[in-house]
């Protein structure tokens, strides 16, 4: 049985399953072990997994640094080592006496252009080791700040219960940005702790809930989003003549279009992809070609 066409399948990942995991299945179903993902979800969390199949895979990591959203859940008054409820507690402090205004307050303080420090238990690398690897042997892991973006922050419902206060939100953000971190910060500058309790990513740039399928739905019928839709929907279009497609096609270089720093698709005549294309000193210079 042939593998299935190359492009992008939105996956609708269920919680206890790692991305890699997605990845595995998706495998079988694609029938080729050319697939990968975009941009890690915990285990617990679920939502909008972007996959690549075939040449797809060549995509993945531009997709990765597009904005992202999600709905997630924040408990004030329990802070947890690994900033989800998937760790241990590590302290709790009432936040009882925590005022919707000091709520606003303190997302408002996490929201714009922010430094982050990502959680201690996150895949980042140091001295050449993941962090989690090494928090998980008990070392303390140093790790810097990063700078990220908070589109916006929203909060959506709020539930006291006792001295906690669980805090639903909405969130927009750059790539790179650790929701369990928001939760953490947030009970940190409230005083009284925070952690992650539930996290759904609702979209990955213009991919959204609307368009993933579950791996069951998957299972039964494999939805693929065919490469030149899939970048026509991500990335500015720039259609060229015959001449420039041989050009494109064999890795040549274009006068730039103006289209700005980020990756553009390159189509061909008959609508056909050819590459994506960064445009830089006035050249329009291949990022990935995907015909030969």
């Amino acid at each position: 049985m042939e593998s299935v066409e190359s492009g992008l399948v939105i996956v609708d990942k269920p919680s206890g399953w790692t991305s890699h995991d997605v990845v595995g299945r998706m495998r079988r179903l694609a029938r080729t072990r050319r697939v990968g993902h975009a941009g890690t979800l915990d285990p617990m969390a679920t939502g909008v997994l972007v996959v690549g199949v075939g040449k797809a895979t060549r995509l993945l990591g531009h997709l990765a640094l597009t904005e992202k959203g999600y709905d997630a859940t924040i408990r004030l008054g329990e802070s947890t080592n690994t900033d989800d409820a998937e760790g241990e507690t590590t302290a709790t402090a009432s936040a009882a006496g925590v005022s919707d205004a000091a709520l606003e307050a303190g997302i408002a303080a996490l929201t714009g252009p922010i430094e982050q420090i990502p959680p201690q238990v996150s895949a980042i690398k140091v001295n050449g080791e993941r962090a989690y690897k090494m928090a998980r042997k008990g070392e303390e892991v140093a790790l810097r700040a990063r700078p990220v973006t908070v589109h916006a922050f929203t909060v959506t419902g709020v539930r006291r219960h006792g001295d906690v206060v669980d805090v639903d939100a909405s969130v927009a953000c750059s790539s790179g940005t650790y929701i369990r971190a928001l939760a953490r910060d947030l009970g940190a500058s409230l005083g009284c702790g925070g952690h992650l309790t539930a996290l759904r990513r609702t979209r990955v740039g213009p991919y959204d809930l609307g368009m993933a399928r579950t791996l069951d739905e998957l299972a039964v019928k494999t939805e693929v989003l065919p490469m030149e839709e899939a970048v026509a929907s991500a990335f500015p279009r720039r259609d060229v003549s015959d001449d420039d497609a041989r050009r494109i096609a064999h890795g040549g270089r274009l006068p730039a279009a103006g289209q700005g720093p980020g990756p553009v698709g390159v189509f061909a005549p008959d609508g056909t992809l050819l590459a994506l294309v960064e445009e830089r000193d006035g050249l329009a210079r291949p990022l990935a070609v995907f015909v030969s």
